[in-house]
């Protein structure tokens, strides 16, 4: 992923993270810095399946989920599958559908499948949704439902290359797309043993004490109206995990949960200011602040 997506490391590193911890991401950034190349790299490097969804206002739940398409032939109803039957799913600018349709993606991000005129379908493993959404583009957009922003491990930005990285970028792109030449290095059962190990890797007691400790914080604070929910936390100890095996340890550190609190449970918190609550910068430094009055155990 490094050799297209250069001097990104700590982008990729919060896609690989999320991937091993089994959940999904959301990239919010300014078009054109490499959202979409992100996905694509991932999903070039491991032997599965990629789909694009490019979300628009006129984009129906069935266009995501698939639906039952009547067969004269048999006189039957056959259920065509959607998009969304892959294991690496881009979500393109996942704020440009109306929350009706963003709502198809729920059942999928929770629990791995669809359910379509009465029956449900499991989704192929391993199953990772990486949305895009640019946060200075309001005309035609809709913000994201707070029980869908649950779904997402993280949000995080890709953010402007150095000027050093911006010119390989220049010299790379002359002669075609580099990820168009990416191969796979893993397979979709190497990321499932991937995503079974990080769940054994130890979390110590004190530490789960901690991260509660920063999760019930949320609640009580007079900064915030709404807290994270039981499903954040849950989801911010994965990560923690994930973060200690792409640092090649077996067990979590403060450093760990110090470091994945800002992004994981930033875009789940609310504020009663709804201007405030549009600026992702506050509630960052927010819960930055938060982190702060709560000690780390020795």
């Amino acid at each position: 992923m490094e050799s297209v997506m250069l001097g990104k490391s700590e982008a990729i590193r919060s896609i690989v993270l999320t991937l091993l911890a089994g959940e999904h991401l959301l990239l919010e950034d300014v078009p054109g810095v490499g959202k979409t190349l992100a996905a694509k790299a991932l999903a070039g490097s491991i032997d599965t399946e990629f789909n694009r969804i490019q979300f628009t206002p006129d984009l129906l739940p069935s266009d995501i989920t698939g639906s039952s398409i009547y067969r004269s032939d048999d006189q039957k109803f056959q259920f065509t599958p959607g998009p969304i039957f892959a294991n690496v799913v881009l979500a393109d600018e996942i704020n440009r559908a109306p929350p009706r349709t963003q709502s198809a993606l729920l059942e999928a991000m929770s629990d791995g499948q669809v359910s379509v005129d009465g029956k449900t379908y499991v989704l192929p493993q391993p199953f990772i949704v990486v949305a895009t959404q640019n946060p200075y583009e309001f005309e035609g957009t809709y913000i994201l439902p707070e029980s869908q922003m649950d779904r997402f491990l993280m949000r995080t930005s890709v953010g402007y290359p150095e000027p050093e990285h911006e010119r390989r970028v220049l010299q790379s792109h002359r002669d075609g797309e580099p990820v168009d030449s990416i191969h796979s290095v893993v397979t979709a059962d190497d990321v499932l043993k991937a995503q079974s190990a990080v769940r054994q890797v130890r979390f110590d007691e004190s530490l789960q004490d901690y991260l509660l400790k920063i999760v019930v914080a949320t609640r009580t604070s007079a900064d915030f109206r709404l807290g994270v929910s039981t499903r954040a936390a849950l989801s911010f100890y994965r990560g923690c995990q994930a973060r200690a095996v792409t640092e090649q340890r077996d067990f979590v550190i403060p450093d760990d949960i110090k470091a994945l609190a800002v992004s994981t449970l930033s875009h789940r918190v609310q504020l009663d200011d709804f201007a405030t609550q549009s600026s992702r910068l506050v509630v960052e430094e927010m819960i930055t602040q938060l982190l702060e009055t709560i000690p780390v155990p020795v």
